[in-house]
């Protein structure tokens, strides 16, 4: 059975009623896993709640974390500073030079791109030939299409078919999130892999954009930070337990 993943639900971290019933709906619409976006330095506790609200539902909670570089060196440095604590980082690539080395960084899961500002949208065939050799993915968000009315919807759409083709040339991975920040934007992940089709994505590519495309990200992540993970292809299977012993001493 196909398991369904939001990797971008977006409820105020801070605000745990609203949480709870985002998180609650998402599982009612059919979502196994969802992947919240978490501030950098957010504490124990408040992974904690998010936790137990997930953990009642019959989630599968993910830990997400959105960076903003304005430069490479600035996402270079958030790279380090943060890959080993997160499960899914996403970039915002408002600039060329922070979509290309977010591109060519195999640290980095998504490419995120303005919805709004479509000159800041700098996706093109370089960032798609660099991602699809780094395993990254370009994420998508239905919630503007939702929100956005009139030129403003049809010029993302425009820019969205181009880019869908982009990605086929160069067999990139897409992963389709909801990037809903109320629960009025949210829908169930059929309805999401209907709305695609506005921007050319046939059904039968829609749906693994949805289930096996993010689960695959949250997967090959939790293996990276499992104790047992040494490289690439590389597991710890055994472990054996070194037992020193005191050599005697002849008086």
């Amino acid at each position: 059975m196909r398991k369904f993943v939001d990797l971008h639900l977006c409820p105020s971290v801070q605000d745990l009623d609203q949480a709870t019933r985002m998180i609650t709906k998402c599982s009612e619409l059919g979502y196994g896993v969802v992947g919240i976006p978490l501030p950098p330095n957010v504490g124990q506790e408040k992974f904690r709640q998010l936790q137990d609200i997930c953990n009642s539902v019959k989630l599968d909670f993910v830990t997400r974390v959105d960076l903003f570089p304005k430069t490479p060196s600035e996402l270079l440095y958030d790279l380090r500073r943060l890959r080993r604590k997160f499960e899914v980082i996403s970039v915002a690539c408002a600039s060329k030079p922070v979509a290309r080395q977010a591109a060519k960084d195999r640290r980095v899961d998504l490419l995120s791109f303005s919805a709004t500002d479509l000159r800041r949208r700098f996706f093109d065939y370089a960032e798609a030939e660099l991602s699809s050799k780094a395993l990254s993915s370009l994420e998508i968000d239905v919630a503007p299409l939702l929100s956005l009315t009139g030129v403003a919807r049809i010029r993302l759409l425009s820019r969205l078919r181009k880019e869908l083709a982009i990605t086929k040339r160069f067999n990139m991975p897409v992963t389709v999130s909801s990037g809903a920040t109320n629960e009025y934007l949210m829908r169930s992940p059929h309805d999401y892999a209907a709305l695609t089709a506005l921007f050319d994505m046939p059904l039968s590519s829609a749906l693994p954009c949805l289930s096996e495309n993010p689960f695959g990200i949250v997967k090959r992540n939790r293996e990276k930070l499992s104790p047992n993970y040494v490289a690439p292809g590389v597991r710890v299977v055994r472990r054996k337990t070194l037992v020193s012993s005191r050599k005697k001493t002849i008086p």
